[in-house]
């Protein structure tokens, strides 16, 4: 498997957890500045869109929207 398709599971996870909890960009921007990560949605969307943020990036997200348990299995 190529980075791409690491790139595009990593993204369609972060998207999805996003999606399950009804949360768009600009809140996660909040929930994220009340853990003490200051991003703007607009910096967020290009990071999700590229797919290739850091781990660091990822864990913080989903901290931030309360999601303590990921399933890597495909739907």
């Amino acid at each position: 498997m190529t980075d791409e398709h690491w790139q595009r599971k990593v993204k369609g996870i972060l998207k999805a957890e996003l999606k399950r909890r009804h949360i768009g960009y600009k809140e996660l921007a909040e929930k994220l500045g009340g853990i003490g990560i200051q991003e703007t949605d607009r910096n967020i969307a290009n990071k999700i869109a590229r797919g290739g943020f850091t781990a660091v990036f990822f864990v913080q997200c989903l901290e931030a929207i309360g999601c303590h348990t990921v399933h890597l299995e495909e739907a």
